[in-house]
């Protein structure tokens, strides 16, 4: 089976995040993020592979340098956007490990969040910080092909599934129910 050759081109121009951590921190959460000069959460750019969301905080051990949590924006998503949105996912991305960190809270999007992101969009109008975002997600081409053995037909997908199956002929030819007769193959898409 020939493979499909797609290309994809990304140029990333990338902003400090640090020196808008500290000033976010100064402006909207009183220096409550940062002791002694160091922010309490790490703050970086994703390595690139993040590419469905715009930013994510989290914690756990071994995250974010020894730090126990890390802020991290993704490059593909926001590096070919307006600075505003950068700012606006680092101030939100913010205000999640304001919860967790100064208010030891484990709330996701609650009162406490919501709260915050009212209070730092009254305070100023350069962005806004929302729940969610409409930015629009690069989207990446199939690296898979799934195809049926019975139907020939072919399926564009990113991850391969063991076991997976045709659904129109399991439920064809088997009614509805799973049948390794219809196991899904996959076929390398070249990049």
């Amino acid at each position: 089976m020939a493979k499909i050759r797609i290309t994809t081109l990304v140029s990333v121009p990338l902003q400090p995040l640090l020196p808008m951590f500290h000033r976010f921190n100064r402006e909207h959460f009183d220096g409550a993020l940062v002791r002694q000069g160091q922010p309490l959460t790490a703050v970086r750019w994703s390595d690139g592979r993040m590419s469905r969301t715009a930013g994510m905080y989290r914690r756990g051990s071994g995250v974010g340098d020894g730090r126990g949590s890390e802020i991290v924006l993704s490059k593909p998503v926001l590096g070919p956007l307006p600075q505003e949105a950068t700012e606006s996912t680092l101030c939100h991305e913010m205000i999640h490990a304001w919860v967790d960190l100064v208010q030891h809270s484990r709330e996701s999007h609650g009162p406490l969040f919501r709260s915050r992101m009212r209070a730092i969009n009254a305070a100023q109008d350069r962005f806004e910080v929302s729940v969610r975002h409409s930015y629009p997600v690069p989207q990446h081409p199939p690296r898979w092909l799934a195809v049926c053995p019975r139907c020939q037909r072919r399926t564009p997908c990113r991850r391969r599934s063991r076991h997976a199956a045709c659904r129109a002929c399991c439920t064809e030819h088997f009614a509805g129910r799973w049948n390794a007769s219809c196991v899904l193959r996959y076929v390398e898409v070249e990049r």
